[in-house]
């Protein structure tokens, strides 16, 4: 008997995640992911993709060109855990509740997949931290010098975690 391979993800749900993360990662902190990054990652059973258009609605896998999409968040499950990967919007979408429609998304499903917890990493500085304080996320842990930015400096990483249940 083999193991079932899952499905490979739609292309326009890698299309509408490259698109929004080439317009909000600022390449100097080498953060972005590339297409086939994101198109591995949702090979595998426990990633998760949720992308959102700038009302803060989500955006079906099955929208066609439908739905211009101003934000998506990346996640990965293992048993009652879940790790937030990923999460963008636009500049152009920004300030207006996105962040927030996604966040509060994500916990939707997570609850659903039996998630208890919720983890994020984050480089030092990243003006995120503000949704995610908003959320109840708390710092857990720090890497010091994780992260390397294009100019070689490099940054500290700070975890977080929430209880969703």
């Amino acid at each position: 008997m083999t193991a079932a391979v899952p499905a490979p993800a739609p292309s326009a749900v890698v299309d509408r995640i490259m698109a929004v993360m080439e317009a909000a990662f600022d390449p100097a902190y080498g953060e972005a992911w590339n297409r086939r990054q994101v198109a591995d990652a949702l090979l595998l059973a426990n990633t998760h993709a949720l992308v959102v258009d700038a009302a803060g609605a989500a955006i079906p896998d099955s929208a066609g060109e439908t739905g211009a999409p101003a934000g998506f968040v990346l996640t990965r499950h293992v048993l009652d855990e879940e790790e937030l990967l990923l999460i963008a919007v636009s500049p152009d979408a920004r300030r207006r509740g996105v962040g927030a429609a996604l966040i509060e998304q994500l916990f939707a499903a997570a609850l659903a997949r039996g998630t208890a917890r919720i983890f994020l990493e984050m480089r030092r500085g990243n003006p995120a931290i503000h949704l995610y304080r908003k959320f109840g996320f708390e710092p857990i842990g720090e890497r010091r010098n994780y992260y390397r930015m294009a100019n070689g400096e490099r940054i500290d990483a700070i975890t977080f975690a929430r209880s969703i249940q």
